[in-house]
């Protein structure tokens, strides 16, 4: 088709104009990805707003697999994790490897967040490891109280069939294993290989507890 020369020049500059953008765009794009996951990584609450301000969106996943808002919660990053709540980021969103904020915020014992988290909707139960065991294998008592004042299950177990319990006797937490037992916790769970908080904590060498679960009824 003929066109006059004004208008075919005009279509080039445009033409480079929008190759230009497009060349830009991707590098621009990859710039506020990087920045944004420093500012969430290292609790820089101002950039992480500003970025978000400019439309990076608060559910950004890092290159690990991380939601932002597990990778603040994992740093007790609370300026960061209300700049990420307020621009909508979903509390519930999951790692690669199945990990929500209000589970690295229980296994890091940080019972504010755990309560703030929740207080926003986070789930407390579902399938797979639980903020409960988690907080557990950690020992956090007080964490572990607030789950179970919450209706968290104290009996739910993880992909292999390891309970709160098990866990906390696995990592010698005399403390919370008792904390477990008197709120009701089954002391006789197996796991996929057939073993019972008993059996781990003989093997290893724990007595005083070996001799607790066996008061509360654990069997060979």
């Amino acid at each position: 088709m003929f066109l006059p020369d004004p208008l075919r020049s005009f279509l080039y500059r445009l033409a480079a104009a929008l190759a230009l953008a497009a060349a830009c765009a991707a590098p621009a794009a990859a710039d506020l990805y990087e920045d944004f996951i420093f500012a969430v990584a290292n609790d820089r609450v101002a950039l992480v707003r500003e970025l978000l301000a400019k439309g990076v969106d608060p559910n950004t996943v890092s290159p690990e697999g991380e939601p932002a808002l597990v990778l603040a919660a994992r740093g007790n990053y609370t300026g960061t994790i209300d700049a990420l709540l307020a621009a909508k980021a979903n509390v519930n969103a999951r790692s690669t490897f199945g990990d929500s904020a209000i589970m690295a915020a229980a296994l890091n014992g940080h019972l504010g967040l755990v309560q703030k988290l929740r207080a926003r909707g986070a789930d407390i139960d579902g399938a797979g490891w639980t903020p409960l065991i988690y907080a557990a294998t950690g020992g956090h008592d007080a964490v572990v109280a607030y789950l179970l004042a919450e209706g968290a299950k104290i009996n739910a177990v993880s992909p292999n069939g390891t309970s709160a319990l098990m866990m906390a006797v696995r990592e010698g937490k005399g403390p919370t294993v008792a904390l477990l037992i008197a709120r009701g916790a089954d002391v006789n769970l197996r796991n996929q290989d057939g073993a019972t908080a008993l059996a781990w904590a003989e093997r290893g060498n724990e007595r005083e507890m070996a001799a607790q679960l066996r008061r509360a009824g654990a069997r060979d």
